[in-house]
């Protein structure tokens, strides 16, 4: 077996990436301290052809060094938005149908492996605060409370981490099937 290098990995450009076909995911991030993990969703949201990303409250914003350090580009790649209260957001991407599901424990939460998208719908996920997690006004405001399953002795994962195991589990029911 042998690695391949970069250039036979066959991926867009970024005018490829733009007018390309966007899974039905958007990502909604409430009040994330860390640069790091800002960059770190981009660049899987760039990966999972994610519609657009909402930054809201005290979240950082393109440019920043250290949002780009870990972002490899693909904060020109993603299609974001500043917003300052995310209560806001979920009420206009309601309005447009999309379904809300907060990434939080919470009693009655769906565990992501039974978590069941449905084709033809759009969804927003819903990740919260490294300390304090989704805002309960936020997650009162979603449709569905979806928990990651977790075996060890820690009680969460870091949101980046969590992005990424949200995601792909989504994009691979949603879309991976479609392929």
């Amino acid at each position: 077996m042998r690695k391949l290098k970069n250039e036979e990995l066959e991926r867009l450009d970024i005018s490829e990436f733009k007018a390309a076909e966007k899974s039905p995911i958007i990502i909604v991030l409430d009040n994330i301290r860390s640069l790091n993990n800002i960059g770190s969703v981009f660049r899987t949201s760039d990966a999972f052809l994610i519609e657009k990303i909402y930054l809201c409250g005290i979240t950082a914003q393109p440019p920043h060094n250290d949002i780009r350090k870990t972002a490899l580009g693909s904060t020109e790649t993603v299609v974001w938005e500043y917003a300052e209260n995310t209560i806001d957001v979920i009420k206009t991407l309601k309005a447009d149908s999309v379904k809300i599901c907060a990434i939080e424990q919470a009693k009655e939460a769906t565990m992501l492996n039974d978590f069941k998208p449905q084709p033809n719908q759009k969804y927003a996920f819903v990740f919260g605060n490294e300390v304090k997690g989704v805002a309960q006004n936020v997650v009162d405001a979603s449709d569905v409370v979806i928990e990651i399953p977790q075996y060890g002795t820690k009680h969460s994962l870091n949101i980046s981490v969590s992005c990424g195991v949200v995601v792909w589990d989504v994009f691979s029911k949603l879309i991976v099937k479609e392929l």
